[in-house]
Parts: C-alpha cells; sequence; structure tokens
C-alpha cells in the first residue's frame, strides 16, 4: 500500500508549458510512482482550469484555488502591518488551509512544498513529526534584490524589503523541514552561505528536460513565412525578468543586427505579453506571438535562440530546451548559471550587445554548425530527468 505525499504547489502544475510547472509536474509524474498524491495549488491563469482533471491521472486528491493576480496584490499589502514578507498573503487561502487539515486525517507519510510560500501551510506543531522537503527551486529573497538594484524608489525599497523579509522567511523554513532542495549547485551554495545554520540540509536536483519531446529528430512545420534569419526567445513574456530581457535586446542588438542582417526577424514566443512587450511589435524585424499551442516548431525553425537574462536565478528551462533541439544558443552569464555549458563548443556566451552581433556572425555565416550537436549532447548527458529526479528518493521515508 502506498502512503501519502501531500505536495502544495503555489500553481498548478500542469501543463508543463513554463518553468516552474515543467519542474513541478515532473516532480509529481516521480513521486505519484510510489506515493499516493495529495495535491493542492492555486490556478491563476483562467485557460488552466481545464487540465484539472488530467491530473487525476498522478493524484488521488485535489484541491485547486483561483488565485487572481490583482486581487493576490491587494491581499499582499497586509505583510506591511504583519512584518512578513508580501509572498505570503499573496497565496494565503484560508481555503487551502482547511483543505490540508483534511489532508492530514489520510495518514500523510510525506510532504514536499514546492516554492516557499506554500510552506506556511504546514508551519504549526501538527507537522513537527512529519518528514518535510521543500523545492525552493531559486534562492527567491536574491531575486528580488536583484529588482530592487533594477527600479527606482519606491518600488526598490519595496523589493529590498522583500528580499529581507523573505531571506529571514526562508532561513526558518530550512530549519523546520528535513531537507531545502534547489535548482542547482551553484543555487545550493548561495543558500548555503546565506543560512549557514541549516547547510548541512540543503542540496539541489536539477532541472531536465523531456529529450524524447525535445528531439530536433521530430518533423514540424515552420512558423515562419519567410527565410529569415530568425531569432527566437521563448518564455512567460508577463515575468519581467523575460520582458527586460527582450526590451534590453531590441533596444541594444536588434539594430546593429538589422543592419548587418536587413531580414533578420526576432520572435518573441510567450504567454501573457505585458504591454510594453506587445509595443515591442512596431520596431522593424519583431515579432510577438502571445501564447503559442507548442514552442517546438520555433525552436526547431530558428536560425539562433537568446536567452539575454540580465536577472536570474537558477537554471533557465528556455536553455535547456532549445539546446536539447540541437539550437546554436546565445546566452548571458546569468542565464547559463548552473549548466556548466562552454562557451564556443556547447552555446555562446555573450554579455554586451558587440557579443551578440559576433555570436550571431558565426551563427549565420555556417561556422558553428557544431555547435547544436555538443548542445543536445549536453542536455541528454546532464540534464534529462530519468538521471535527475532518483535523487529525491534519498529525502523520502
Amino acid at each position: 500500500m502506498k502512503t501519502v505525499l501531500l505536495f502544495l504547489s503555489h500553481r498548478i502544475p500542469y501543463p508543463p508549458n513554463k518553468g516552474d510547472k515543467i519542474r513541478s509536474f515532473h516532480l509529481l509524474k516521480y513521486l505519484s510512482e510510489n506515493y499516493r498524491i495529495f495535491l493542492g495549488a492555486f490556478i491563476d491563469d483562467p485557460s488552466d482550469w481545464q487540465y484539472t482533471e488530467k491530473l487525476s491521472e498522478w493524484c488521488e486528491q485535489t484541491c485547486f484555488l483561483g488565485l487572481h493576480p490583482k486581487l493576490g496584490k491587494f491581499r499582499s499589502l497586509r505583510g506591511f502591518l504583519s512584518g512578513e514578507p508580501l509572498s505570503l498573503p499573496y497565496y494565503y487561502d484560508s481555503n487551502m488551509a482547511a483543505w490540508v487539515s483534511q489532508a492530514m486525517t489520510q495518514g500523510v507519510g510525506n510532504i514536499l512544498i514546492f516554492s516557499s510560500a506554500m510552506a506556511q501551510y504546514v508551519k504549526d506543531e501538527r507537522f513537527n513529526n512529519i518528514n518535510k522537503i521543500i523545492d525552493f527551486v531559486d534562492v527567491d529573497s536574491d531575486k528580488w534584490r536583484q529588482y530592487a538594484e533594477k527600479k527606482n524608489w519606491p518600488m526598490n525599497w519595496v523589493y529590498n524589503r522583500e528580499a529581507r523579509k523573505l531571506l529571514n522567511y526562508e532561513r526558518e523554513i530550512a530549519t523546520l523541514f528535513t531537507a531545502s532542495l534547489l535548482v542547482s549547485s551553484a543555487e545550493a551554495n548561495l543558500f548555503k552561505e546565506l543560512a549557514p545554520e541549516s547547510a548541512g540540509k540543503i542540496t539541489y536536483c536539477s532541472n531536465g528536460v523531456d529529450i524524447a519531446e525535445f528531439d530536433p529528430a521530430i518533423s514540424f512545420s515552420n512558423p515562419f513565412m519567410d527565410s529569415g534569419p530568425h531569432i527566437v526567445f521563448t518564455g512567460a513574456m508577463d515575468y519581467w525578468p523575460n520582458e527586460d530581457a527582450v526590451v534590453w535586446f531590441v533596444n541594444e542588438v536588434l539594430p546593429a543586427a538589422r543592419i548587418k542582417w536587413p531580414t533578420l526577424k526576432f520572435h518573441i514566443v510567450g504567454s501573457r505579453p505585458t504591454e510594453k512587450v506587445k509595443s515591442l511589435r512596431k520596431e522593424s524585424g519583431v515579432d510577438v506571438t502571445g501564447r503559442v499551442p507548442d514552442v517546438r516548431p520555433y525552436l526547431h525553425s530558428a536560425t539562433a535562440v537568446i536567452a539575454p537574462m540580465r536577472i536570474a536565478r537558477g537554471i533557465q528551462n528556455k536553455v535547456l530546451e532549445a539546446m536539447a533541439m540541437a539550437k546554436p544558443v546565445i546566452v548571458s552569464p546569468m542565464g547559463l548559471e548552473g549548466i556548466d555549458a562552454e562557451h564556443g563548443k556547447e552555446v555562446f556566451i555573450a554579455s554586451e550587445a558587440a557579443d551578440y552581433i559576433e555570436s550571431l556572425s558565426q551563427v549565420i555565416s555556417g561556422e558553428s554548425s557544431h555547435i547544436g550537436i555538443h548542445a543536445r549532447s549536453k542536455i541528454v548527458s546532464d540534464f534529462s530527468w530519468e538521471n535527475t529526479l532518483p535523487k529525491l528518493d534519498q529525502w523520502l521515508i
């Protein structure tokens, strides 16, 4: 008889079409092989409600609650009064707390928390003797610190406050849990420095790629209308680091690239583009697709994939997926964290605008045909889910 595992996630782990949902889904699917999964999660995208029944394939019991981002932001203001991180009231719902209490009557043996804000539901003494694992994924508090560096007052003050408060909370949670997981050795080492009292319980479980799905041997229809060259960026486009990356690229790199290659097109592929991202459509050579049913045709037909991240934590799934599709990827040092790929062999690393132009020159001229082959090999050897997920087993009972 399988034991019960309570899995709490800040966002429904399906469909696996964006960074956190890719990771949470594969964790859930893997754990369902040996545990009865009780899943509690929020749904912040109305289009995701259609997938609730799908998760019954892996879960015995579920609780899904709607979360309206604007209402969540309003609720988060309570954090200024309580002194807690704003992220906690954003994700607090008394109905979720009640469901967790009911689930605990079913003999829960393990708890897995995905994203730190969900740990608030299992903090009190009722959970002291339950094996609890938290997947922080990234050191979120440090991401807020990075945000603060890019913003003006008053938002830089708000983000600096969140960085401080959230780090204190992350440290507290780490002391209460059996193990704290992060997405890479770099993230784990950073958190060990920030939370030295829990260093012995901090480890990592790398992200992976479904290498059978992201396979360049699969035939896809070409989504592009002309011969290009075509540069692609993928990601959720309501996520500020992604917005920041594409705006920077359009302003700082694309004009020079279009002078050198007048027919070059830059495709921004991802759901819920912000108004700032949508406004890039007015620039010559820029295509903003919005949500697409499948990013793989865009990757498959791309001349190059870029990830000019200036704000980042953890491993970028967009980079892993493009590498798995055997594409030349031009990526910033921050965007490559945790992947340990070699410049000029498996990827191109670019920091300044001139670096992107130089790398594009090598790709478009055909001088870098080996890059994609080596990139795919790197992913198969180091980032398949089959290789990464069994690391979870050592922390479960």
